[in-house]
């Protein structure tokens, strides 16, 4: 593995990903900016926090980023994703949720996201965020993107 390590990045760093499904069976993705995986397409997501459940890290970037409240989310996969160009290690959990009644996405935080779209998986955009390449190439510890919502 050709990956340059400093103090600073030693560790991988621990991100969560949330696929929420619509009743049409798509997934909510953003086009990224200002981050690594710039001009990608990712679900909202974020850090887990120290000492916060995968469940409660799952709502709340969800909320933060689209203003969706989400319930119950469930746990998917998790991907080892390395990005070379930015020097970066992240272990990537993926939970599902599906889309609350009644709520429209916003995009809170567009400094981060250009725009939030919804794709059916089937029909992925072409340049996916890392950790969701991954998932849907099947390089992922746990279950496969073809998981079915459950509306």
């Amino acid at each position: 593995m050709d990956v340059k390590t400093t103090k600073v990045d030693l560790h991988p760093r621990i991100g969560l990903g949330v696929l929420i499904f619509n009743p049409s069976n798509q997934i909510l993705l953003g086009k990224r900016k200002n981050a690594h995986g710039a001009a990608s397409w990712g679900p909202p997501g974020g850090h887990l926090e120290f000492g916060e459940h995968l469940e409660e890290c799952a709502i709340r970037e969800v909320y933060e980023e689209t203003a969706l409240i989400i319930k119950d989310p469930t746990f998917i996969a998790i991907t080892n994703d390395i990005f070379q160009e930015e020097n970066k290690h992240y272990v990537s959990i993926f939970m599902k949720a599906n889309l609350p009644n009644h709520q429209v996405v916003r995009n809170l935080e567009p400094h981060k996201v250009e725009d939030w779209q919804w794709f059916s998986l089937e029909k992925l955009p072409a340049h996916l965020f890392l950790p969701l390449k991954q998932l849907s190439s099947g390089l992922a510890y746990g279950n496969k993107l073809e998981i079915q919502n459950t509306h």
